[in-house]
């Protein structure tokens, strides 16, 4: 049965899941959201949609990232004492003055003792999984022609040992080098030694640059890497997820397609690439969101947008695949598009507001930005207290939701402290006023008298886990006591365990069965805030022995068993992770 203990590789232009046996199980070409190439994690038959090495009489595996890579590597153990070790990666690496990130994935197996025998299967699929390509071949390579998308596996194994799935005695190393329908002009073997040795040189001179917390180096560290594997270097964008499809709980129909750029997530990101030091991916995620807002209708944002910034992400289901374990439907696309979700205009702004004020940065904001930004201003203004989906995304219903007219307030607060920068005194006082007036209506219809707290809703009762964040976007100060009486109130309502749920009341799909996992670094957060640092940090390790193997985080979690379910590898739990690590952590120069 497949689970999430799968490790990610990729090079910021493809990337791909390899489970424990060395199986790629997903995988999409061009990039993040093509066709699935390698798409088994949502087939039931095994028939095709992967690529595995199948050590004849296997008794054992061992699987580890390089440290400091995105390089892994999967040790096969027969039954014989042959072992055979599996290096999979994506190159990345500088070159003639810019980055080297081909549409190509890099597979080198090499014989480490014994007579290990090994069957390739290489069996991409196209059409979202409903055919196999056509195939043909030449001296060196085997072409994968499928409508739209040719692929090229170029490599020093035998053609006739791949095509026909036949086994064979590994008496070295083979490399398998697949791609674009390219020509390789060198030797197939000195690519793959080559470009390993490019690659993980790159990714060690990337991780020295970044700034980490002294304590939990090394679960930063790999959450850091991930976040920038899922990061789509043409046009800056970071996706959601690498997945589509994976259920949030078994059987709970709540499967969506997260290969997209949720705006929300702006601000989170962009605070966790700027706590780590890396600027540069910081300043091109900077630039895809800047561009959307200022390429937005008259000031109005949609949540979601494509990663190259297109509006229209239309959901249809794939009935060619069956789903995660079986549990379909697999969705294309996500509707959420089409959603009014009012939080995004604090979202995008909180964002930019970096432009402003970070003076490592190469394009810095200006005033032609600002007055651009302000045509969100204004529709933050004028929908802060009108029904949307909320940041949950509730497709049946439509409600003033707490968070997002704070979003919206933020939008305005930070416009006032942008124009305050540029020195544009008229602008500040304006958007200084309408914050404030914001503030003081969301005050008056968002705290419950009768619970004592901020709710989710204007004039509502129940608890959503977003109030956790008041104190975080500088609604609320830390230490006012309506922060502490409503961190109390989410921990009441929704803590069931060492998890918070997102909310617990029924849905468009019932009543949530697992927790969000972000919401639970949220707590950890506000935790911290109400100086209740040994209980954060008590749970935060909690969290941490929640990853899978290889130090990863998928959308949700199971707080019975600690199954996780949900899209993977989740940027937001990632990003959840390094924030509050590096809020909890004792500081350098207190460690020695």
């Amino acid at each position: 049965m497949q689970n999430l203990d799968l490790a990610l590789i990729g090079n910021c232009t493809v990337g791909a899941l390899v489970d424990a046996r060395a199986s790629i199980v997903w995988g999409c070409f061009p990039r993040f959201d093509g066709d699935p190439v390698f798409c088994s994690l949502l087939r039931e038959s095994e028939d095709f949609g992967f690529s595995a090495v199948d050590l004849a009489d296997c008794e054992r595996t061992e699987q580890h990232y390089l440290e400091n890579t995105a390089i892994l590597v999967t040790r096969l153990y027969d039954c014989h004492g042959g072992v055979v070790e599996v290096t999979d990666f994506a190159p990345r690496f500088g070159q003639y003055g810019r980055m080297f990130r081909p549409t190509m994935l890099v597979r080198r197996i090499r014989r480490l003792s014994g007579s290990p025998r090994l069957t390739l299967r290489l069996r991409p699929a196209s059409s979202n999984g409903a055919s196999r390509p056509d195939v043909t071949w030449g001296s060196n390579h085997i072409r994968y022609v499928a409508p739209g998308l040719t692929l090229r596996l170029t490599t020093d194994a035998s053609l006739t040992a791949i095509m026909q799935e036949t086994a064979f005695f590994l008496e070295d190393t083979v490399t398998l080098l697949l791609g674009a329908d390219e020509t390789v002009h060198e030797a197939a073997g000195e690519v793959g030694r080559r470009f390993l040795e490019e690659t993980s040189q790159y990714w060690h001179e990337w991780v020295r640059f970044l700034g980490i917390p002294f304590e939990w180096q090394q679960a930063v560290i790999r959450a850091a890497i991930t976040l920038k594997l899922n990061a789509y270097d043409d046009t800056g964008a970071i996706i959601a997820a690498m997945t589509t499809s994976i259920p949030e709980a078994a059987g709970s129909g709540r499967n969506w397609d997260y290969r997209y750029c949720w705006l929300r997530d702006g601000y989170f990101v962009v605070n966790a690439l700027n706590r780590l030091g890396a600027t540069r991916t910081m300043e091109r995620y900077l630039g895809y969101i800047i561009n959307i807002a200022a390429n937005s209708a008259g000031g109005s944002l949609q949540p979601v947008y494509g990663i190259d910034g297109r509006a229209e992400l239309d959901e249809r289901e794939v009935p060619s695949l069956s789903g995660y374990r079986g549990m379909g439907p697999v969705r294309i696309g996500n509707q959420a598009y089409r959603q009014i979700q009012h939080d995004v205009y604090g979202s995008a702004i909180l964002a930019a507001t970096h432009v402003f004020f970070d003076q490592r940065l190469t394009r810095r904001g200006d005033e032609a930005l600002f007055r651009r930004l302000e045509l969100l201003g204004e529709q933050a203004r004028r929908c802060y207290d009108q029904p949307d989906a909320g940041l949950w995304e509730l497709r049946g219903s439509a409600r003033v939701h707490t968070f997002s007219a704070v979003m919206c307030w933020a939008a305005c607060d930070r416009l006032g402290r942008i124009a305050g920068q540029l020195g544009l005194e008229e602008r500040a006082t304006y958007w200084v006023s309408c914050a404030r007036q914001m503030s003081e209506m969301i005050i008056r219809r968002a705290w419950s008298a009768s619970r004592g707290s901020f709710v989710s809703t204007f004039e509502g009762e129940t608890m959503d886990a977003s109030l956790l964040l008041l104190a975080e976007v500088g609604f609320l100060d830390a230490a006012d006591p309506r922060f502490a009486a409503t961190v109390s109130a989410v921990e009441k309502d929704l803590r069931h365990g060492d998890f918070i749920f997102r909310y617990v009341e029924k849905d468009d799909f019932g009543e949530p069965e697992n927790a969000f996992l972000v919401c639970t670094f949220w707590y950890v957060n506000a935790l911290a805030a109400l100086d209740r640092r040994e209980e954060a940090r008590e749970l935060f390790e909690k969290l941490l022995a929640c990853r899978n193997r290889h130090g990863l985080l998928a959308e949700h979690i199971d707080p019975r068993g600690g199954e996780q379910w949900g899209n993977f590898v989740q940027t937001y739990s990632m990003v959840g992770l390094i924030n509050a690590a590096i809020r909890l952590s004792i500081r350098w120069d207190q460690a020695f």
